[in-house]
């Protein structure tokens, strides 16, 4: 049970690129935001699509995760606001992936941020972490501080098999970084109900993983794929779309776990 004066971490997290990572990161925490929480998204990926997703330059000269993983800045100065009240940021830049070098130098390298957050001062009662598309330096931070872990998954045939390593990874770092991390949940993400492929590896994820499959599936919806252009989540760009109303689904089931 975790503590009331500490927030949830869940890491949004797949080796696999494309699956929606990040445009559930932002969605969601939206959608919680929306729903009275309090929200720190942290833009771990040195593409930096959750930052320009939301409407910040990646190239600008604002402190960002970087500072926070070097330990030249309290999280609470690089929380950034976003267009939607109660959403906060904490950007990527476009050379994080280079920093993730220096990263390896420096001592306890996979607990950065989990250090970083345990100074958290902020009231946040949700903190979400866009990890990158795979298994480095960063991604293992993400999984040390983290609670959970969200997988963003799509209905697509070398699904399972992904799944497979990621959950391996997940053991892997219960015993050796992070015992409390747990398997948050699995999201169906671009999921077109007019193909067997996507209903047959629904049925198949739902059979190995009973408990942990969202109920809410994520379906492919331009709205959603527009979104990011405007520096919106899809809630704000086209809040009645169907994009939007599957997200508000998967922060109802998030609070309710």
């Amino acid at each position: 049970m975790l503590s009331r004066s500490r927030p949830r971490i869940v890491a949004i997290v797949n080796q696999k690129g494309g699956v929606g990572k990040t445009t559930t990161a932002i969605n969601l925490g939206a959608a919680l935001a929306e729903r009275g929480q309090q929200v720190l998204l942290i833009d771990l990926d040195p593409q930096a699509n959750s930052t320009s997703g939301l409407g910040l330059d990646p190239r600008g000269g604002r402190a960002t995760v970087y500072d926070l993983l070097a330990g030249s800045a309290a999280v609470d100065e690089v929380a950034s606001p976003t267009p939607v009240a109660g959403l906060f940021l904490v950007p990527s830049l476009l050379a994080l992936a280079g920093a993730e070098i220096e990263l390896a130098t420096m001592p306890e390298r996979e607990h950065r941020l989990r250090a970083a957050l345990a100074q958290l001062q902020g009231g946040y009662g949700q903190v979400l972490i866009d990890c990158p598309p795979s298994l480095g330096l960063l991604t293992l931070n993400a999984l040390a501080a983290a609670d959970e872990m969200l997988i963003p998954l799509q209905a697509e045939y070398f699904a399972l098999e992904g799944l497979g390593h990621l959950l391996y990874t997940q053991q892997l770092v219960r015993m050796e970084l992070n015992p409390r991390l747990e398997l948050g949940g699995i999201l169906l993400t671009q999921f077109d109900a007019r193909t067997t492929l996507a209903w047959d590896v629904l049925r198949e994820v739902r059979r190995a993983y009973p408990e942990q499959v969202f109920r809410t599936l994520i379906p492919r919806n331009v709205r959603v794929s527009e979104a990011p252009s405007h520096g919106q989540p899809v809630l704000q760009y086209d809040p009645s779309s169907r994009g939007a109303i599957a997200y508000r689904e998967v922060a109802e089931e998030v609070l309710s776990r």
